[in-house]
């Protein structure tokens, strides 16, 4: 625990709506049975000169604006992607040099779902360090890029987006531990073994191509519930916390029946949950700074508030921070 303040939040969005009924005319599948099985009923899709970096921009902007501050104020960029614009340079550099802040440090982190959390933790460490007084963190995809349109199972699960988040380094006049805003606790996990339940069939090094997005869902749902309230319960122990402590819950955005499960595994009531599966469907990376966005912009999340962020993805990776907002 290091405590780094949440300044603001920034999301983006392609132009482009997509409707379950849209998919249902184009592949064997419909409205009913997307909403039932996922509880999503669309999703946006990146068009013609939008990217993981443009998306990235605007949401970014979007938060600096929330948070008061200019680019200049950034010290460090850390982007989310498992979709960047190219294998190098890393998107958090074209982020940068879009907004005008050059020679900070800037970098990508790849844990799929997962790297937003991977991403808040390690800004939040580095903050701690002195590497910069004010971070950027920023999940962002374009996953309708890697996605096979002919495997209704998968291509209607994902949409694209961004969101970010500014964080700035502790406060050791008023620590989080203390009551003050601010990072009470994280924890990260990984198991490799679980690679091929959740995949990318393609690669620089392996067929020299990009490769679709391959899921077998029925086994990830069952490790979901099981590692994302395992984890939750070790950051709540870390923090000396219980459930009925937390104000809302900001999940990774993958499917509504986790989010359902998860939640009663944990005891925690429903109308804690923020959900926006419904509209944004899963946006990997950018789901959690996107959802958690939409719940301050819309009065649900105040100041004061103990939230936990949580979210798993390919690899397996999958984690929880506690946020004192």
């Amino acid at each position: 625990m290091t405590g780094s303040r949440l300044l603001g939040s920034g999301s983006a969005l392609p132009k482009r709506v997509v409707p379950n009924a849209e998919l249902a005319a184009q592949i064997d599948t419909s409205d009913e049975w997307i909403v039932e099985r996922t509880g999503i009923r669309q999703r946006h899709i990146a068009g013609e000169g939008e990217t993981t970096a443009t998306l990235a921009t605007q949401a970014a902007r979007a938060a600096l604006a929330d948070a008061g501050l200019e680019a200049k104020d950034i010290g460090l960029i850390i982007v989310a992607t498992a979709t960047p614009d190219n294998t190098f340079p890393a998107t958090a550099t074209k982020v940068q040099h879009a907004l005008g802040c050059n020679g900070g440090v800037a970098f990508d982190v790849a844990a799929v779902c997962s790297g937003f959390l991977y991403a808040l933790t390690t800004a939040d460490s580095l903050l701690a360090t002195g590497t910069a007084k004010r971070a950027l963190v920023i999940g962002a995809e374009t996953f309708s890029r890697i996605l096979d349109w002919e495997d209704r199972t998968t291509c209607v699960l994902f949409g694209d987006g961004a969101g970010a988040v500014v964080l700035e380094a502790p406060d050791a006049a008023n620590p989080a531990r203390e009551g003050g805003p601010g990072v009470l606790a994280s924890r990260l996990h990984a198991d490799g073994a679980q690679h091929d339940l959740l995949y990318v069939d393609g690669g620089p090094s392996t067929t020299q191509t990009v490769g679709h997005l391959r899921m077998k869902g029925r086994e990830v749902f069952r490790h979901a519930v099981v590692n994302l309230a395992s984890v939750l319960g070790e950051v709540l122990e870390d923090a000396d916390l219980s459930a009925d402590d937390i104000d809302w819950v900001v999940p990774h955005q993958a499917n509504a029946r986790i989010l359902d499960a998860t939640a009663k595994k944990l005891g925690i009531p429903a109308d804690k949950v923020i959900v926006t599966v419904d509209q944004h469907a899963n946006t990997s990376a950018a789901s959690v700074p996107l959802a958690f966005d939409v719940a301050r912009k819309d009065g649900r999340i105040k100041s004061g508030d103990l939230v936990m962020f949580e979210a798993m993805g390919g690899g397996f990776t999958w984690g929880a921070s506690l946020i004192r907002i």
